[in-house]
């Protein structure tokens, strides 16, 4: 009697074809993956700031007193802190209430103030802000202090104390404070 044996699986040279195509299929996915999270990490952490900003101003409107967003360390990334600023003077006194603190942001990201708001934002009882001007945030895990293309957010105050984000009109990854003035610094000169 003769009996007739089939082997079932796959032949070592279809092995090694599935893992090369497998393994380029996801060397393609990574940088995209990598982008993705980058971009959510930062459009993340500029809505955690701008809430911030958004609670400061309502609370200031709400209660009739001036309210403020302090930098905690030397910093803006350091983290900051909203609180019922009494005295007006953009000082955390220990009489003062503070309405929330926020945690720093992870190493490689920096969130800088330009000349208007190195220190603080103050809210009066109306809701505008004490002055007006724009805040960077950029991940800047290469350290070159760049705002480079995709790897940063700028969110502006106006002079009725209205924060919102800039846009990238151009659509080139950086974004502008207006029409034609891109910000290309994560650190100072903006």
């Amino acid at each position: 009697m003769k009996t007739d044996v089939h082997s079932v699986g796959f032949t070592l040279i279809e092995l090694m074809v599935t893992i090369s195509i497998a393994g380029l299929m996801l060397s393609m996915a990574v940088p995209s993956f990598t982008d993705a999270l980058r971009n959510n990490r930062l459009t993340t952490y500029a809505n955690d700031f701008l809430s911030s900003l958004s609670l400061a101003r309502s609370e200031a409107i709400k209660r009739g007193v001036s309210v403020t967003v302090r930098k905690s360390g030397a910093q803006w990334e350091g983290g900051w802190a909203v609180f019922v600023d009494d005295n007006s003077n953009g000082q955390l006194n220990s009489n003062e209430l503070i309405i929330q603190s926020h945690a720093a942001l992870p190493a490689t990201f920096t969130l800088r103030g330009n000349s208007n708001f190195t220190n603080f934002v103050r809210y009066v009882s109306s809701g505008a802000s004490s002055t007006t001007g724009s805040f960077m945030l950029c991940d800047n895990k290469d350290n070159n202090d760049l705002a480079e293309p995709y790897t940063s957010r700028l969110l502006i105050i106006n002079n009725v104390g209205r924060i919102r984000m800039a846009e990238d009109t151009n659509n080139n990854g950086l974004y502008e404070k207006s029409a034609n003035d891109e910000v290309t610094t994560c650190v100072s000169g903006f």
